[in-house]
């Protein structure tokens, strides 16, 4: 099928839909057809002038680039960061939410003061404020802008000096405010803390996996090291160590079994071993 434009697809599948090309109807016709797309702007053809005439070799092609766009808003907001360079250097939050904000109650010919939108105005209200002075109040825009920024400047001053007396009486309360290179400093260490932490966390997990842990009890028995001089002076004289625990000694002496090592058992056991082996023929 030959490419068409939006405006031309419906009535296309209406003209294939008569003709039964397509036996059902689309599921998008009847919205198309409720609002349909808009039609392209209307281009006028080029002048064609008469081959013969000698001014056809210096024809020139129509522009077809679109108009600049213009707001007063950019002019005031370009004068207004010249003016203010530091103001650029503020966050702002550019996110935006799944609804667009409804504008300020306060406009139009309402609006007189800016104080009337907060008392900490932000560069746009200065903006948004001289242009309304400009538009709606019948104001010459250089004047508009003066007066702006001269209230934009008494409530940025007024808001630093409250900021600093409620700062001052804080401090003399006990608040500490840390600096920035502090702040930076605590919020490094956390992070220290945290991977130490982290590190703790999975040695323990490592040892909670284990199925055997050995328990030792350090200040049980050993004393001094010797470097083994106890253990060779006892194999030198024939006696052998036992390693059952201690626990299970004192249990078995309170049951009143008597207590054989394990290398008797493993002894008694070589013999009854040696004893078969040597009567089988």
């Amino acid at each position: 099928m030959v490419r068409r434009i939006a405006s031309q697809v419906h009535k296309q599948a209406a003209r294939l839909m008569r003709a039964n090309y397509i036996k059902n109807e689309p599921v998008w016709f009847q919205a198309v057809l409720e609002h349909p797309p808009l039609p392209l702007p209307p281009r006028a053809p080029p002048v064609r002038e008469d081959c013969r005439s000698p001014s056809s070799r210096k024809m020139r092609k129509p522009k077809t680039e679109p108009l600049p766009i213009f707001y007063l808003e950019d002019k005031v907001r370009r004068q207004f960061f010249r003016d203010h360079p530091f103001e650029a250097f503020r966050p702002v939050s550019i996110v935006e939410g799944r609804e667009v904000e409804d504008e300020h109650p306060v406009r139009g010919t309402d609006w007189t003061r800016l104080a009337q939108r907060g008392l900490n105005p932000s560069p746009e209200d200065a903006v948004h404020f001289a242009v309304n002075l400009h538009k709606h109040h019948k104001m010459a825009l250089s004047i508009a802008y003066t007066r702006a920024v001269a209230e934009f400047r008494s409530l940025r001053a007024g808001h630093e000096f409250a900021n600093t007396f409620a700062r001052m009486e804080a401090e003399a309360y006990g608040t500490v405010f840390p600096s920035e290179i502090d702040r930076t400093f605590e919020k490094e260490n956390a992070v220290y803390q945290s991977a130490d932490r982290k590190v703790e966390l999975d040695r323990g997990a490592l040892l909670a996996r284990k199925r055997w842990k050995a328990i030792l009890d350090v200040n049980n028995g050993m004393g001094d090291f010797d470097r083994g001089q106890q253990y060779t002076r006892n194999l030198k004289q024939g006696v052998r160590p036992t390693y059952l625990p201690v626990d299970e000694l004192a249990v078995a002496s309170e049951v009143g079994k008597p207590v054989q090592p394990i290398e008797q058992d493993h002894a008694a056991a070589s013999l009854a071993f040696a004893k078969i082996l040597a009567s089988t023929p």
